[in-house]
């Protein structure tokens, strides 16, 4: 039998519940986070209280509530020091095997479980009348911390199940690829960048304030029961089978290890499946673990010193090729730091083409002793990441660039943590203002569809983009975009479409484009209005002049002023607009009856297609939308008036009148039902 074990045909209304649960959990989540805290919606407040409904419901159901649960609040807490604890028993390491064949004949023609090995920390959790009581990590086998606050954190874990006894269970705290990632993304210094996900996890996992874990969405994967004890004290058995027991962690609503049942005839294809699979999945792991299914069995071998004999790892063999150095190419990153990566001939790896490998820093390049023309081997980490694993020339002659590839401005050696990192100094750098670029064209300033950061950065690598001008002129690269790793011709044909459909623009976009600090869209726009839309009054306005703008304070004054007092700014810019089509704004004919009022804008609406259209009639008037309530706020227009959300709470807490739509048009605009 090679499928993964089901639950029988009778729970399967259960486990739906319980999907369904899991579901629901993290996308009321993702709304709540974007109502409450980015000021957008991804859905109206009647669908986000239909479904919060049916999650209440489904767990009342189900006894099962998850920890990230938008029905029960997460109480954070900070410690000076985490506990110590034994352990009721050893927590033994596995024995280890790389042999295929050896992993076949240990199953002595038993059944047995195989199960992914997750690379992170392994955490022992008790529960206790349905709630998670404690959680404790492995430590040294003998000795765990006890991280019990932070483990509440845990995206994925249940903070009450059904099973109302005593439960102890074993299982790995990890953190994706992808959130890694996305953590080491927001680090600048290379040399404080985590190295791997195990790393990021384990320090996670163990830290003092547990705000800071739930930051890192640490998720939890039960591998083993240990016990689970009934109120009355029957201990449970579970059919003498570790399917069983997987069986029953899955109802109690934990995520468990992927794991099949496989025999002697079995095993050698599902090791392969693994392997094709390996550099698919987002958890990382470091191999395979194989366990008899027969519970018993397995204990009655006892254990070793330093092994218990009821399950044992496979570790993947590195296949290591060699193959020559043929360049070492330095790209740099929007800090600045400059990235040696080495190409070498391509050679098959893990079933892949690879000719590419990082070499982290100036250190590894030194430690290495790389050279042009050198032979090394390389390997993929974990079947993954390709790395080189040696150097067997040493010939020491790559030249560490005195100049940045991209700018041309001098590089530096500097220290970073335990490393060594190359960095230009120049501080316009066009690699660097990789953000600003992202901003500029982004939707609510040049809104050029389809042109992500991968390939901006891409383009400002190649030299193809020093300023924003230059994207505008692309079409004179449409041979080497189309050659792009991941384009082609009609992937390069949409990148210029969109750039030729962003050309045509208005004044206000193009300054909130620019990045200038504190200019946002809304303050963009009573600039362009105050000086009549025009490009010699905008660049050449006076602070004085700027501060008397309602809305405009000193500090936005003084920056908005030091950026367009740059020369290289101006220029810049004045080279920007002779690529653009500047839209002049049509003559507005509506009397100004709203100049002066500031108004809020939440929820779904009835009578427009989103809320920026809304905004765009009440700043036609002479009004101003904000995003949150204060009390100079003329009303809050919500269609849901009677809500208990933030905003409707500060509206009554200030007075603030709140308006439905209709409501709100019949007051201001004069209209009747929505009417145009």
């Amino acid at each position: 039998m090679q499928a993964e074990y089901q639950t029988k045909a009778g729970d399967d209304s259960r486990d739906k519940k319980i999907e369904r649960i899991k579901e629901l959990v993290p996308l009321l989540s993702r709304a709540a986070m974007a109502y409450y805290a980015e000021d957008r919606e991804i859905m109206s407040n009647l669908e986000y209280d239909r479904l919060y409904d049916e999650l209440v419901m489904l767990e009342k159901e189900t006894g099962l509530v998850m920890a990230g649960s938008p029905t029960v609040k997460v109480g954070y807490e900070a410690v000076d020091f985490l506990p110590k604890e034994r352990h009721a028993a050893p927590m033994l390491s596995l024995d280890k095997t790389k042999s295929r064949e050896e992993l076949r004949s240990w199953l002595q023609g038993h059944a047995g479980v195989l199960s992914w090995k997750l690379d992170g920390l392994t955490i022992v959790l008790t529960y206790q009348g349905g709630r998670l009581a404690k959680a404790v990590t492995r430590g040294n086998g003998e000795v765990g911390e006890v991280i019990t606050a932070n483990a509440r954190t845990f995206v994925n874990l249940p903070a009450a199940i059904p099973f109302q006894g005593n439960l102890v269970l074993r299982g790995e705290a990890i953190i994706t690829y992808s959130d890694f990632e996305k953590i080491n993304a927001k680090i600048p210094e290379e040399g404080e960048k985590y190295k791997n996900p195990r790393n990021l996890c384990s320090g996670s996992v163990r830290q003092l304030d547990s705000r800071i874990t739930a930051e890192r969405n640490v998720r939890f994967y039960a591998f083993s029961l240990v016990e689970a004890v009934d109120e009355d004290g029957t201990v449970r058995e579970f059919e003498n089978s570790r399917l069983a027991e997987f069986r029953f962690l899955k109802e109690q609503g934990f995520t468990v290890v992927e794991h099949f049942l496989v025999t002697e005839d079995t095993i050698i294809h599902q090791i392969e499946d693994f392997e094709k699979r390996i550099d698919t999945v987002d958890e990382p792991s470091d191999g395979l673990v194989l366990t008899y299914e027969d519970v018993a069995f397995g204990r009655s071998l006892g254990r070793t010193a330093k092994f218990p004999r009821h399950s044992i790892a496979f570790k993947w063999a590195d296949e290591l090729r060699e193959t020559t150095l043929t360049e070492v190419e330095w790209s740099p990153s929007r800090t600045g730091l400059i990235n040696p990566v080495a190409i070498f001939e391509p050679v098959e790896l893990e079933g892949t083409t690879v000719s590419r490998a990082s070499v982290h820093n100036v250190s590894v390049v030194r430690a290495l002793r790389l050279g042009i023309g050198d032979k090394i081997t390389v390997y993929k980490a974990n079947m993954i990441i390709p790395q080189i694993s040696e150097n067997l020339t040493c010939s020491d002659t790559l030249e560490i660039p005195k100049t940045c590839p991209v700018c041309g401005a001098p590089t530096e050696i500097r220290q970073t943590g335990e490393a060594q990192a190359l960095y230009c100094t120049n501080e316009k750098c066009p690699a660097k203002q990789i953000g600003s670029f992202v901003l500029f064209v982004s939707r609510d300033a040049m809104n050029v569809d389809g042109l992500s950061e991968a390939t901006l950065e891409k383009l400002v690598d190649l030299g193809f983009v020093k300023e924003f001008a230059d994207l505008f002129a692309l079409e004179s690269h449409r041979a080497e975009i189309a050659a792009m790793e991941g384009f082609g011709e009609k992937s390069c044909q949409n990148l210029l479409d969109g750039i030729e459909k962003a050309r045509t623009t208005t004044m206000p976009r193009i300054i909130y484009s620019l990045g200038i600090a504190n200019i946002g869209l809304a303050n963009a726009k009573l600039l362009c209005k105050r000086f009549g839309y025009d490009l010699d009054q905008l660049m050449n306005a006076s602070e004085e002049d700027l501060s008397a703008i309602d809305g405009i304070g000193e500090v936005i004054a003084r920056s908005y002023v030091e950026y367009m007092s740059d020369e290289e700014n101006r220029e810049k810019l004045l080279r920007l607009v002779k690529e653009l089509n500047v839209e002049k704004p049509q003559e507005n004919a509506m009397e100004q009856t709203l100049e002066g009022k500031s108004f809020v804008v939440t929820g779904s609406l009835v009578h427009y297609a989103s809320r920026n259209d809304l905004k765009d009639e009440i700043e036609a008037r002479g009004g101003k939308v904000t995003g949150s309530v204060t009390g100079k706020t003329e009303c809050l227009i919500n269609n849901d008036v009677t809500s208990n959300s933030t905003k409707n709470q500060k509206a009554k807490e200030l007075g603030v009148k709140i308006l439905s739509e209709d409501e709100f048009l019949a007051t201001y605009f004069g209209r009747k039902d929505g009417e145009s």
